[in-house]
């Protein structure tokens, strides 16, 4: 697993973002939101412009939001998705390259090394984003970011 161990800080900035919610086991809800998500692109695409796609989630309450960020507020926005102005924040950084497969151990040794390096951690979502493009990506060259969110 090709994880950087070392993480950085990185501040992301606030984004509009829409999504699907699921609440209950990642390993189940994770890939139905991601699903129904792609399922409704189509319909969002017409009046809106994606800039990125990401995942935020909160381990403790079990929320898991398969989303996009978008260029600006969502217009026409289909009912089966959610929206809010994500204000952004400090986080710290982890890195994946490589296959999507892999995320569940690499974000398990992420929070390990999380509590080990002793973060200061804030109550917010954690986010996975992918900052490529899996249709035309390599698997071997996905990169996704693996971000905590710190005070």
């Amino acid at each position: 697993m090709a994880l950087n161990e070392k993480p950085g800080t990185v501040v992301i900035p606030a984004k509009h973002y829409i999504y699907v919610e699921k609440i209950g086991p990642f390993m189940v809800n994770a890939p139905e939101a991601w699903g129904q998500l792609h399922g409704i692109l189509p319909l969002l695409d017409a009046a809106n412009q994606v800039t990125g796609y990401l995942s935020l989630y909160k381990p403790d309450t079990l929320i898991y939001r398969a989303g996009v960020s978008l260029a600006a507020a969502p217009v026409n926005l289909p009912e089966e998705l959610s929206y809010v102005y994500f204000e952004g924040g400090k986080y710290s950084l982890f890195t994946l390259t490589g296959p999507y497969g892999q995320l569940g151990p690499a974000t398990g040794r992420a929070f390990q090394l999380a509590a080990e390096l002793k973060l200061p951690l804030r109550d917010d979502f954690n986010i996975e984003n992918y900052l490529n493009d899996p249709r035309v990506t390599p698997v071997e060259e996905l990169v996704t970011e693996l971000l905590f969110p710190i005070a």
